[in-house]
């Protein structure tokens, strides 16, 4: 009867160990950030995260993805000095909406997958250029923005932190 108990109590702390690894698994799944989170987390994308909540893009970059996010800096931002605060005044929001879009991409492209690409469409509508110079990565849009980091993981998509703000063609252009 010893025997019995000892199997019984091996057999259910071998069940209770199978069932709790993939919980475990799933809690560290869960508490990746997303890409919202992630660029609040981090430091440098306050302006990023401002633009964002004002263009009421938050929840659509908060959700399932995949997304590939090309993320200005604040000091980015800061480049366009009075156009930022022209882009964040209420009457502008959809032409805000539009900048921002065309900085994501949809799907999830790393580093190693942007580098073999020669445009991306965004979100926006038009691509963005993609152009490799020994091992920089610059975005062409109407301007030229370099990344300055790469593959910042995030739960639905990844980050790639870009030096510019780029602007979409204009109408005309595309």
């Amino acid at each position: 009867m010893h025997n019995s108990r000892l199997i019984t109590a091996c057999l259910s702390l071998a069940l209770f160990a199978f069932l709790a690894v993939p919980a475990q698994a799933q809690q560290g799944e869960a508490t990746q950030p997303n890409i919202v989170q992630t660029a609040q987390q981090a430091e440098g994308f306050n302006t990023l995260v401002e633009a964002l909540q004002a263009a009421g893009l938050v929840e659509a970059l908060e959700g399932e993805g995949p997304f590939t996010v090309f993320a200005p800096t604040d000091s980015a931002f800061a480049a366009l000095g009075s156009t930022l605060d022209q882009l964040l005044e209420e009457g502008n929001r959809d032409q805000l909406r539009s900048v921002l879009q065309y900085h994501v991409v949809s799907g999830k492209a790393m580093a190693s997958d942007v580098v073999g690409m020669e445009s991306a469409t965004t979100l926006a509508g038009p691509s963005v250029g993609i152009q490799v110079n020994d091992g920089t990565v610059k975005l062409q849009g109407r301007n030229e923005a370099t990344v300055v980091q790469a593959d910042i993981e995030a739960s639905n998509g990844v980050i790639h932190v870009i030096d510019t703000v780029l602007l979409p063609p204009e109408e005309g252009d595309m």
